[in-house]
């Protein structure tokens, strides 16, 4: 992507999230890690290809489609116990800062809310690529990654092991295949 005219790219964009991906792995029973994901969530970006630190973006995620496979476990989590869906349906990002590290790779900083607690995140980021699509859709592409501990945000219920250890880790690694459309 290198000889790609990053300023050809300025301007806003809409997720496309039947094309994307914002999903989560966290360790299980101290062995295995459960993954999952949200089927319904919304966002935009706006993309600033001559001064990336310029660029910014906004994801609101509805928390009752939150998906890992099992309808007990997806039940669990959105009662009290975890994310009380009925009193916090929206989990939220907003970008504070972005920046290029050079090659394809950037990081976007921002505030992430979930139930009423926001605290700052930073997500490192690849650049996919960008191609015109059968539609005539202009689209770019993202991969990204980060690590939060879920306490921070007050989601600390968990239950201790005969053996040890804790049924739900702390550590939540969070993964985004972003595709998006540039705006008319």
């Amino acid at each position: 992507m290198a000889n790609l005219d990053l300023t050809a790219l300025t301007g806003d964009y809409t997720i496309d999230a039947a094309h994307s991906t914002i999903g989560f792995t966290v360790r299980h029973a101290m062995v295995t890690n459960v993954k999952g994901k949200f089927t319904d969530f919304s966002g935009t970006l706006h993309l600033d290809g001559a001064n990336p630190s310029a660029s910014a973006a906004s994801i609101d995620v509805k928390m009752e489609s939150i998906d890992t496979g099992s309808a007990d476990r997806d039940g669990h989590l959105k009662s009290a116990d975890f994310f009380k869906i009925d009193e916090f349906p929206t989990m939220t990002f907003r970008s504070t800062k972005a920046e290029s590290l050079g090659g394809d790779d950037y990081r976007i900083t921002g505030d992430l809310e979930i139930l009423g607690t926001t605290r700052p995140i930073s997500i490192d980021l690849e650049f996919n690529g960008a191609a015109k699509d059968p539609f005539g859709n202009e689209r770019v592409g993202f991969e990204g990654k980060a690590e939060i501990l879920r306490s921070e945000w007050g989601l600390t219920w968990n239950a201790a092991l005969e053996t040890g250890g804790v049924l739900v880790s702390d550590k939540i690694k969070l993964n985004f295949d972003i595709s998006a459309i540039k705006n008319a």
